[in-house]
């Protein structure tokens, strides 16, 4: 640890403690995505306090990171409730977000470094390893560290900007994307392949797989959905 003159003088960067809002707002994030907490239900700030052990102040705030998520949104008389987007809307989201993806490949090929490009390979390795695992808040998290970590890699830092609004709206999505058993092998496949494109520097090849690795989301979360709804009314 450093001298508060080197903290003072910005040599080190302290790490700061998260806040209660940003705790309360990481396990409420992962109950949504787990569907713990279901599409459309009601959220009341009471009972969130009483389930978090914190007061209202908090998870008031909590919901506000999330619904700048897309986590949360408002019904028409305006109480927050766990969001349930449209399929059309996710769709044109995710069509954005693999036109984003596409132009991180073709950029990091160019200017991603051979560190970055270890730990792009080093993410894949362990997302393998874990592809049979149940810890599927793990599993995403990897996914998403995945696909951030070639965006960052592209050092373009408008794009890192934009990629950044998105992904947060379409948090919810990529996760049941990225649960389906069904389509685990194929998933692995095309990271495989983007893994291949990135070191062999392939822009146009990088860019492909990319995009159409975001569009076959789309089908994907229309699949988990109808299986949603197929249980629904068992």
């Amino acid at each position: 640890m450093g001298s508060i003159k080197e903290i003072l003088t910005g040599n080190i960067t302290p790490k700061q403690p998260r806040s209660l809002a940003e705790q309360s707002a990481d396990k409420l994030r992962e109950l949504i995505l787990l569907e713990k907490l279901p599409p459309s239900l009601p959220v009341n700030e009471r009972d969130l306090s009483d389930m978090l052990s914190v007061s209202r102040t908090p998870v008031r705030d909590a919901i506000k990171m999330l619904e700048v998520e897309g986590l949360i949104d408002y019904s028409e008389t305006r109480r927050p409730r766990v969001a349930d987007p449209e399929m059309d809307t996710l769709s044109q989201w995710l069509l954005v977000q693999g036109a984003l993806e596409g132009l991180a490949g073709e950029q990091a090929c160019i200017h991603a470094t051979h560190k970055e490009l270890d730990n792009i390979i080093a993410i894949h390795g362990q997302m393998v390893e874990l592809a049979e695992s149940d810890d599927r808040m793990r599993l995403f998290k990897l996914d998403m560290e995945f696909h951030s970590a070639i965006v960052m890699a592209a050092h373009l830092p408008p794009l890192v900007e934009t990629h950044k609004l998105y992904n947060s709206r379409l948090w919810s999505a990529r996760f049941i994307s990225s649960q389906r058993r069904a389509n685990r092998q194929q998933q692995q496949m095309k990271h495989q392949g983007i893994v291949d494109a990135l070191m062999a520097r392939n822009e146009t090849a990088a860019s492909k797989a990319l995009t159409a690795h975001l569009r076959n989301a789309i089908s994907n979360i229309k699949a988990a959905r109808a299986e949603r709804d197929a249980l629904k009314t068992e």
